[in-house]
């Protein structure tokens, strides 16, 4: 695909195409890029295909709801999305997280439960719109990535624990991952030979062809061969389960409607979905964003993704997002541009028109490996392994959320995900670093720090000092107490502290109260303070809380040299008087 490498720095589209970027691109289309989009297309047909029918599964909805699926959300992305590269579709996390949400309120196969799945759906979908529209996608930069991994990684847990008994050929157990395993475990002996036969073919298949042929689509192989087998021998006479007829035709568009009562927990459940279908879409459409040079928009993301899940939810789909897989497999398949998602599009409505009488005679097992095999790229142990040597509490609050994940449920897993994220953002911003200070050699007027570079030099009798991050109400406290242990730990009692608050544009009234009580607990110990790269807004802060009063206008500095310029000064003239 070609990109031009500067279209980063290009100014952002405005009327239209600001929200429908395929009005920019589609006229300007390249025709000698079809043949190449149309492979692309076709390649990840017939990944998505076997890939839809097993989330329906993990989803507890009929297999005809995946297909529907590949209907609206690709060519929904493909024409409202900021990515030249990312494929939407369903996924299996938020497959899962609709399970979760729904089983709560209904039996699995009820009317009720189709009804509830498809105003999760939906809502889910007119969330992300609004989202977008309100210009919130700034929200991604709070979630912390270990956080997710550790969400993922534990629901890649969840999921191959529950497919297992599909393919063992007997019957599931209830309740989270643990009792599920524990389950399997005692039934054991219950297994159905041919069936777990099929299973462990098939996930040979698709691991060995993901290694050693991996531009060959090992789903759509898997299906091909799974079906043709399980037709030959009759498999379904001989205990083997089977998908059974999947009604064919175009999906009616329905606007569903749920008991008032499940509203909420509903609504509880797509901001769940939103979250975890935005952070796995634009960390997929930025990785390939990074690659190719352009850039993505955030708030537009929201707003493709939004009205992809709405029209699956209109349709009796599924929920979904962009997924890096699905998307390098578009890439590597030779697409030029957002038409190879038109053309799975396409292939999706010939399949619900006239392919679905083959999967009939699916075994259940097979939609099992292939989900196995899907979730397997989740269960990413070098990240975590890179996690514990660079961030050990980032590390191990990963582990937590994932842990939740395997022992509760999907929904508390990722309500510990998020209470730990934003517990993470406070632990952090209320320690900044405080740097200590010295001259840069050779450098007139330059301070550095002395931790990181001991050659830089200390002023004589002063203790120089940088926060590296802004004083506010939350590290206001800490930061003092820092201060105060910095100026008693010196080896020789500074006379004076000086604290550059250049990170600071504003001053609020719990950093003003805390600065004036340690102005007067260090002056009382013959420490004068002095604050240095002081703005205007600051300096007006410090007037109306009256901090002014207390330190005294004389000790604000523009610089940290005119601070110890004029320290030095204020010390002339007191020895002079």
């Amino acid at each position: 695909m070609s990109v031009d490498r500067r279209s980063w720095a290009a100014p952002p589209p405005s009327g239209l195409r600001r929200f429908v970027p395929a009005v920019g691109w589609l006229p300007r289309y390249d025709r000698g890029d079809l043949r190449f989009d149309v492979v692309a297309g076709a390649t990840i047909w017939g990944l998505l295909v076997p890939e839809v029918m097993a989330y329906a599964g993990l989803a507890g909805v009929p297999p005809q709801a995946g297909l529907y699926t590949l209907l609206v959300m690709p060519a929904a992305y493909a024409l409202l999305g900021t990515s030249r590269h990312l494929v939407a579709a369903g996924t299996s996390a938020a497959a899962v997280l609709l399970a979760s949400t729904v089983v709560a309120l209904h039996p699995t196969g009820s009317s009720g439960y189709m009804t509830d799945a498809a105003a999760l759906v939906l809502i889910t979908g007119l969330l992300l719109v609004v989202a977008g529209l309100c210009r919130v996608g700034f929200i991604v930069q709070f979630l912390s990535k270990p956080v997710i991994e550790g969400f993922v990684f534990g629901l890649a847990v969840f999921v191959t624990v529950k497919q297992l008994p599909k393919l063992f050929g007997i019957a599931g157990g209830e309740g989270d991952t643990v009792r599920q395993l524990g389950h399997l475990i005692r039934h054991l002996g219950d297994t159905h030979g041919v069936t777990l036969v099929i299973g462990v073919a098939a996930l040979g298949i698709l691991f060995a062809g993901e290694r050693w042929f991996p531009r060959i689509p090992g789903g759509l192989l898997v299906l091909v061969l799974g079906i043709a087998v399980s037709a030959g021998f009759d498999l379904s006479s001989h205990g083997v389960d089977v998908v059974g007829k999947v009604p064919g035709g175009l999906p009616s568009v329905a606007f569903p409607d749920p008991p008032r009562a499940d509203i909420v927990p509903l609504v509880g459940g797509a901001f769940g979905m939103l979250l975890v279908i935005f952070s796995e879409s634009l960390g997929a459409a930025q990785t390939f964003a990074a690659k190719y040079g352009y850039a993505i928009d955030a708030n537009q993301e929201l707003v493709a993704l939004g009205v992809g899940n709405a029209a699956s939810g209109l349709v009796g789909g599924l929920p979904g997002g962009g997924s890096l897989s699905q998307s390098a497999v578009n890439e590597g398949a030779g697409a030029r541009s957002e038409v190879s998602p038109l053309v799975a599009t396409v292939l999706a409505i010939v399949t619900v028109l006239f392919l679905t009488p083959l999967f009939k005679d699916l075994p259940e097992a097979v939609l099992a490996a292939l989900i196995i095999h899907a979730v397997s790229h989740l269960w990413k142990v070098d990240e975590f392994r890179q996690y514990r040597r660079e961030r050990p509490l980032e590390f191990w609050v990963g582990i937590g959320t994932g842990v939740g994940v395997v022992t509760l449920d999907v929904l508390p897993g990722l309500v510990i995900g998020v209470i730990s994220m934003l517990l993470l953002v406070v632990y952090h911003a209320s320690r900044p670093h405080v740097s200590v200070l010295g001259r840069v050699t050779g450098v007139p007027d330059a301070y550095g720090d002395v931790d990181r570079h001991p050659d830089y030099e200390a002023v004589p009798g002063l203790l120089v000092l940088r926060l590296e991050a802004p004083l506010f109400y939350a590290n206001a406290a800490p930061v003092c107490e820092q201060i105060k242990r910095l100026a008693g730990s010196a080896s020789t009692q500074p006379r004076a502290v000086i604290l550059d608050m250049s990170a600071n544009s504003e001053l609020d009234i719990t950093s003003a109260e805390g600065l004036s009580e340690l102005t007067r607990t260090l002056r009382s110990a013959g420490i004068d303070l002095a604050l240095a790269e002081v703005r205007q807004p600051v300096i007006a802060a410090t007037r109306r809380t009256g901090l002014l009063a207390t330190i005294g206008e004389d000790h604000l500095y523009l610089t940290i040299d005119e601070a110890v310029d004029g320290l030095d000064a204020h010390r002339s003239d007191r020895e002079g008087g």
